[in-house]
């Protein structure tokens, strides 16, 4: 078996050849070309972190993979990760475990990389104001993927601390906003990638034509107004995903539908459906569209091939017997 360490991974995932895995995987999904169970999680209740499975197979590529992701928010207090994650791919012609490899680069990029897919599906062609809301591994990994889909000339960053937001400002090549209302008026692309309970997007600042993508997951809390859902044109990655209850779906949607805001067919389409072009996408510059992200297996499934592929490759990584 060949074990891939972060650095491994890092120089194994080409982020354009990412975007197209993660395309082909997602039409994959709604096709229903494979296997996709809903992650499932252990509670470690007395630290309120808990252990969360995500397997998935894609019969298109043959990529057959599980992710563990260990979730532990309160580590944020003691200056330790609060996300830790493994992916073990395996031969789905045998079952034989393949490679073992780092899951937190694995899991920023593939997200990363649906995002921009996104923006490449919904986006106004010509949006150049791209807003990211976060100061962490996927607010950095957002502003670099979505830049490679759009001409991206000016990039505002906002988060709960004024001084990561600068950093990250600066390494970007940006501006630090004074507020998320700040970074959010006006832009043509918004990426939000925060813990926060609270939304951090809300109707009344986003301009019309705006494309927002949503990958934050707090179980207390929510991201996005519901007002702004309400009147967008929402893609999600899996409306079973995105409908299931925790550790799976997302508050974004679930409390506005119990809420009687709007109805389960409020989602427009899958991610999967646009690139397959069995539903329709933008329908005109004004329209308003949200990708609405809970993190699906297929995606790692997807990456973690494409790892491995490359690895093979070029010799990275170390084998062993297991």
């Amino acid at each position: 078996m060949l074990v891939l360490s972060r650095r491994d991974v890092e120089a194994a995932l080409d982020p354009d050849l990412l975007v197209d895995a993660i395309a082909a995987a997602m039409a994959d999904m709604s096709a229903g070309n494979g296997s996709f169970p809903n992650r499932t999680g252990a509670d470690v209740a007395d630290v309120g972190g808990v252990l969360i499975a995500m397997p998935a197979y894609l019969a298109g590529s043959g990529a057959l993979a599980a992710k563990l992701v260990a979730m532990f928010p309160q580590n944020a207090a003691r200056g330790l990760p609060t996300h830790k994650a493994i992916v073990a791919a395996f031969d789905p012609a045998t079952g034989t475990p393949a490679a073992l490899m780092d899951g937190e680069v694995v899991t920023a990029l593939r997200t990363a990389a649906c995002s921009a897919l996104s923006a490449r599906l919904l986006a106004r062609e010509d949006a150049s104001v791209l807003a990211i809301l976060g100061t962490g591994v996927q607010a950095r990994a957002h502003a670099e993927a979505v830049r490679r889909v759009r001409p991206i000339r000016e990039v505002r960053v906002a988060g709960r601390g004024a001084a990561k937001a600068h950093e990250l400002a600066a390494e970007l090549g940006g501006l630090a906003a004074a507020s998320f209302e700040d970074a959010v008026s006006g832009a043509d692309i918004v990426c939000a990638c925060t813990h926060s309970p609270e939304p951090v997007v809300r109707a009344p600042w986003v301009r019309p034509g705006a494309h927002i993508t949503s990958v934050g997951f707090n179980p207390q809390g929510r991201e996005l107004d519901p007002d702004l859902l309400a009147k967008a044109r929402v893609v999600v990655e899996a409306r079973a995903a995105a409908l299931a209850p925790y550790p799976s779906g997302s508050n974004d949607l679930l409390w506005p539908i119990r809420d009687g805001l709007f109805g389960e067919d409020h989602i427009h389409a899958e991610i999967g459906e646009l690139v397959a072009g069995t539903r329709p996408g933008r329908t005109s510059a004004e329209e308003i569209t949200v990708y609405k992200s809970v993190g699906v297996a297929a995606q790692d499934a997807a990456a973690a091939a494409l790892v491995l592929e490359t690895a093979r490759e070029r010799g990275l990584g170390t084998e062993i017997e297991v």
